[in-house]
């Protein structure tokens, strides 16, 4: 792996990372010049290990990571171990096809998950975008990446170019952000059953409550959202919200054949579970 990183200097110029706090600017610069990052802008690594890194207590490094996580400038699979980069294939961009003939090596360091595969998607048409020497330089194993996976990463680039707002139609086209909506289910409420296969029927649901958020209005007749931010900012104040509710939390007890049930994500995002939780709730929905 390249023992060199690129960091633009107009980073200082990004919204998104001059929100961030002191420590989690430093968490971001950690991550982004880690020896352990591969050429793909992901690698193999725990938070309890890279907080003893910096010597930082464990609970202070997360708190700085999530709000990393939060503004999508790093990506995470707390059950593979698995942290990715997703723009870092914009600033470190392969010097030359022999480069992308030697991402296979990367790969092999990487574990087996769902990031992973959208790791490779993302790579995959990265190098794509480049010119047909790149692309043809892509090693066999890329050509196993599923076809949706790999357009759901073309779009999420065509995005990064131009968010849109404003009416309904154009805020409900924003890509739905799957792994922040899962993210924020697990902070939120650890209590539950934690999202260790995302199936396209799970990916489907999750999606639901993406759009629900976009094109839902509130009592006052505003959207809940209108941009990516705000979406991702109200579906963890849902979730927090759904701590609150005594059926979902399992407070009010089960019985017969629902004994052994849990509330989960799956729930969480489908018709039943957003009216139990915005309808039947002890504090008043937003």
């Amino acid at each position: 792996m390249s023992r060199y990183r690129k960091i633009d200097q107009r980073i200082w110029n990004d919204a998104k990372f001059r929100a961030l706090g002191d420590e989690a600017k430093l968490v971001f610069f950690m991550l982004l010049t880690h020896p352990s990052v591969t050429m793909l802008g992901a690698m193999r690594a725990t938070t309890a290990g890279l907080a003893e890194e910096l010597g930082w207590k464990t609970e202070a490094f997360r708190k700085a990571f999530e709000e990393v996580l939060s503004k999508r400038m790093v990506e995470h699979d707390p059950d593979a171990h698995l942290i990715a980069l997703p723009n870092f294939l914009k600033y470190n961009k392969p010097e030359s096809p022999n480069v992308v003939k030697s991402w296979s090596s990367a790969l092999d360091l990487l574990p087996e998950c769902n990031l992973k595969t959208r790791v490779v998607a993302r790579s995959k048409v990265y190098a794509k975008s480049m010119s047909e020497a790149f692309a043809e330089a892509l090693p066999e194993v890329f050509a196993k990446t599923m076809p949706n996976q790999e357009q759901e990463q073309e779009q999420e680039q065509d995005q990064e170019k131009e968010e849109p707002t404003g009416s309904v139609g154009k805020v409900a086209s924003l890509l739905c952000r799957t792994q922040a909506v899962i993210d924020a289910y697990h902070e939120k409420l650890p209590e539950l059953p934690r999202v260790k296969v995302l199936s396209d029927d799970r990916r489907k649901a999750v999606s639901k409550l993406w759009k629900f958020a976009l094109t839902s209005k509130k009592t006052d007749g505003t959207l809940r959202a209108t941009n990516v931010e705000e979406a991702i900012a109200w579906i963890g104040g849902y979730f927090e919200r759904a701590r609150d509710n005594d059926f979902v939390m399992g407070r009010t007890g089960r019985s017969g054949e629902h004994a052994s049930w849990q509330a989960s994500i799956d729930y969480l995002c489908s018709e039943r579970g957003i009216l139990q939780v915005l309808e039947k709730t002890a504090r008043a929905a937003a």
